[in-house]
């Protein structure tokens, strides 16, 4: 911009359209020999552009050139304009009362237009400050008289601000109107940053509705945008970290936060950002069951509000810092008080965040023994039962029924779970990818052990069961929704293929690429954020589960669930036309246990080391003592199925000596395990044998496989593509795939097996239309799963269940691959003559010699399902 041009004020929108462009055409200005008046616009709109993408103390220094500048040219609208911007940048920089002064003096200072924006200024500041009427207010006032003058930019701006205020008091329908006529407005302007700004804002409104998978769409849309622009995201930051917290993924959220808050302190950003950081870090530990971090984060967050005047926020950060306090076993009668008052001032501001705080004194007062007073905070929070986005729901229900429990009334407090759990489900169902149907469960992890603890307190054992079906596996009820026909989706899939190729032969060579793994991490990242913004179908009931049919389905037969209450394992034996409750032992002891044979089962999957034989089967002893108690010695004769909790997925139940010989079945719910002996097989009866490169037997199974199947369809060497083998796998009866198994634990959903061109992955297999009828997986750790939300798996074979197929084979630890060779030979000879897939692997691992390599190798398999 030169020094002569008459369009000097154009600098001011410029920031928030071409941001770069703006920040150069200023100091253009400057390097000139400006007027006063010129040199006030260009120093305003780099303090602008420092305020909201660089330093803040810059920031304050430019603008108060600016200030001066505009006081020597006389010109009073141009020093009010200056002293709005300055009030923002004060307030951001802790000093608030200097931020409502400069406030005032720009309101007496300016006229009409410019007295307006002032105001929006101002309402902004109110917002962050957390005084949402006093922002309403002001929006009042300010808009009619830009909309008077045409001033496109600023309404806009305004209806968007006054759209987010009606959202942090809860008002949906009206942010929801809002947003849509502000986004007609800024269809209309040049303001790309706004426009940015406007999309981020719709994602929120999504969020707050209870959409998830909209608000990472629109969010990350949002991100898109702003790289573009090259500036920093700090508030979409939080945002984004809102959702993934609601979504169950606390941990992510924390990584993120704290980031940001490292980048926001690497550039002198602004102190009320920092703090809504912190404060949203906080809110993430403590989800993540971090209470010692989120303590500290939460201490930092309420002292740097209360130095920056902003009430509302000290108290919602006082709220998780008492929330911490009691996650980390500090319960007091002082806390009660606390969370009271916290409850009390929400409540007068109007926040959604008041019943949340209300059910948290109820729940301190309980565990203290003060039935009245748990009763008086309970009643106030069970009010937001009635209506309110899906989680506010939720929380009444939750201190709906811890009164029932101080009441005594056992009907009662599993009526509230019940429909707090209806809630959750239909919330679930919006979401389309598996990940987030599975860690949104988490949310009702309390009413579930709710709903146990009174299932058990009244003795009956069938209700114990049903309660126990009601939060298991519930993400594997329905499949998942399948990833749309995304150009970019399959593009990044088919690139992440490549790259993880390259990456592995890299590191197989001892030669690691930094550049090829980045890059894999990037393409992880874009596969998952696209599946992440699938919509669920419509909700739906779906099937309950009826104890009566499962009994009536099992005949000779019997089904183990094991139910976790306050970390005691209880066995639930149906069978027989019954429901027989065992109590076994300490879950955390289970665990330990299951985790030193995992460790003796690596060990014997190689030659030399059959004097860890006897110390395996001892420690399978101990577990059985654990897990089944006097349940071992009631099992009958015929098969058993086990259900067991998602937290002992790893434990090699065909070393249990009450199970060993035993034709035995797992499956992640009773109901799952009904919904497989009902999946009728496709009926072409096509076979599909997949050889995989790499391995020490070369997949030597194979070959004498497709001798005993006649013309299967065998895909091996370069006809072992992604591609190929997913079209063929797709309807497939039967299918068998010899290749390297990998469990990725930070990723469940990126575990693989390694194919000609790359890892098939189980995004891939959430593609197919229908997976194979019976799946038989040769190879180590494909049964390995994650454990997250209330009682859910993530990993290959969860991912197949809810697909079609009715039962699958897979391993859940290391095994010698010259030793699976003759296990799955025999498991396929059983198959051929009509046994099932439990029948077939009861037979092949007694068919095995009997040193300790081979009788390892038969444990480590467990058969899925019921096929």
């Amino acid at each position: 911009m030169t020094a002569g041009s008459d369009s000097i004020l154009e600098l001011l929108p410029m920031v928030f359209a071409a941001p770069s462009e703006a920040l150069a055409g200023a100091r253009e200005v400057l390097d000139g020999d400006p007027t006063p008046f010129r040199a006030s616009v260009a120093h305003h709109a780099i303090g602008m552009w420092q305020r909201d993408f660089g330093d803040l103390r810059l920031a304050l220094h430019h603008l108060r050139l600016a200030r001066d500048l505009a006081a020597r040219a006389d010109s009073a609208d141009r020093e009010a304009d200056v002293l709005g911007t300055l009030g923002v940048a004060l307030v951001h920089a802790g000093r608030t009362r200097q931020g409502l002064e400069a406030f005032e003096r720009g309101i007496a200072r300016g006229t009409g237009q410019t007295r307006a924006r002032v105001l929006y200024r101002r309402a902004y500041v109110w917002w962050v400050l957390g005084r949402h009427r006093e922002a309403l207010e002001d929006v009042r006032r300010a808009i009619p008289v830009l909309r008077q003058v045409d001033d496109v930019i600023w309404t806009a701006r305004a209806i968007t601000l006054r759209a987010t205020v009606h959202l942090a008091l809860g008002a949906v329908d009206r942010a929801d109107a809002d947003f849509a006529a502000a986004e007609l407005l800024w269809e209309t302007t040049g303001q790309e940053h706004d426009k940015a700004d406007a999309v981020e804002s719709r994602g929120l409104a999504a969020f707050r509705s209870g959409d998830i998978p909209v608000a990472l769409q629109l969010l990350d849309e949002a991100a898109e945008m702003y790289a573009k622009l090259t500036t920093p995201t700090f508030m979409l930051t939080i945002r984004r970290c809102e959702v993934l917290m609601s979504a169950g993924l606390a941990g992510e959220a924390l990584a993120q936060a704290d980031t940001a808050v490292g980048l926001l302190d690497g550039i002198g950003g602004q102190s009320t950002r920092k703090a809504e950081l912190l404060l949203v870090a906080a809110r993430a530990a403590r989800l993540a069951d971090d209470p010692h971090t989120a303590i500290a984060r939460a201490a930092v967050a309420v002292r740097l509000f209360a130095a920056q005047r902003r009430t509302w926020w000290q108290t919602h950060a006082q709220l998780v810092l008492i929330e911490a306090r009691l996650a980390a076993g500090r319960a007091s009668g002082r806390l009660v008080a606390d969370a009271a008052a916290v409850a009390d001032r929400l409540a007068a501001f109007g926040s959604p965040s008041a019943p949340e705080a209300s059910l948290l004194a109820g729940r301190i007062a309980l565990a203290l023994g003060w039935t009245a007073d748990a009763e008086r905070h309970l009643a106030v929070a069970a009010r937001s039962r009635r209506g309110g986005p899906p989680l506010a729901r939720m929380t009444g229900w939750a201190a709906q029924a811890l009164r029932a429990q101080a009441a005594g009334s056992g009907r009662g407090v599993l009526e509230a779970c019940r429909r707090g759990l209806d809630v959750l489900d239909d919330h679930r169902t919006t979401l389309g990818a598996s990940e987030l149907r599975a860690r949104a469960t988490a949310q009702g992890a309390e009413l579930a052990a709710l709903a146990q603890r009174a299932s058990l307190a009244s003795g009956g054992p069938r209700r114990l069961l049903v309660w126990s079906e009601r939060w298991r596996a519930t993400a594997l009820s329905t499949p998942p929704t399948r990833p749309p026909a995304d150009p970019i989706l399959l593009s990044d899939l088919t690139a992440f293929r490549e790259i993880a190729a390259r990456a592995e032969e890299a590191r197989m060579e001892g030669h690691p690429v930094p550049a090829l793994e980045r890059e894999q991490r990037r393409l992880e990242r874009e596969i998952r954020s696209r599946t992440l913004h699938m919509r669920g179908d419509a909700p739906g009931e779906g099937d309950r589960f009826d104890p009566t049919r499962l009994l009536a389905r099992l005949g000779a037969g019997r089904l183990v669930e094991l139910a976790v209450v306050d970390g005691r394992v209880h066995a639930l034996l149906c069978g027989e036309g019954r429901v027989r409750r065992f109590e076994a032992g300490l879950l955390a002891e289970a665990m330990s246990e299951a985790e030193h044979i995992q460790a003796g089962l690596r060990r014997l999957a190689h030659p030399g080391a059959d004097a860890r034989l006897p110390v395996v089967e001892a420690a399978g002893r101990r577990l059985e003592e654990l897990l089944l108690g006097e349940a071992a010695h009631h099992l009958g004769s015929g098969p058993v199925v086990v259900v067991p909790p998602g937290r002992l997925h790893r434990v090699p139940w065909a070393l249990l000596p009450s199970l060993r010989d035993r034709v035995l079945s797992v499956s992640p719910s009773a109901g799952g395990w009904l919904r497989a002996l009902d999946t009728e097989p496709p009926p072409d009866g096509r076979h599909v044998l997949v050889r995989g490169p790499g391995l020490a037997t070369n997949g030597a199974e194979v070959p004498n496989l497709a001798d005993r199947y006649g013309r299967p369809t065998v895909l091996e060497h370069d006809d072992a593509e992604v591609p190929r083998v997913l079209a063929e796998l797709d309807g497939a009866t039967l299918a068998h795939i010899a290749a390297h198994g990998t469990f990725r634990a930070d990723s469940p959903l990126f575990s693989s097996l390694r194919m000609a061109d790359g890892p098939l992955i189980v995004h891939d297999f959430e593609r197919l239309s229908r997976s194979p009828y019976r799946i038989i997986l040769s190879s180590c750790d494909t049964a390995r799963l994650a454990s997250v939300g209330a009682d859910e798996l993530l990993g290959l074979v969860t991912a197949l269940l809810p697909l079609g197929t009715a039962g699958v084979i897979a391993s859940s630890a290391p095994v010698n691959d010259a030793a699976v060779v003759p296990l799955m030979l025999a498991l396929h000879k059983g198959l051929s003559t009509g046994l099932s897939l439990a029948e077939a692997l009861r037979d092949a691992r007694a068919a095995l010699p009997g040193d300790a390599m081979h009788r390892a190798t038969g444990w480590a398999f467990t058969a899925f399902g019921a096929a």
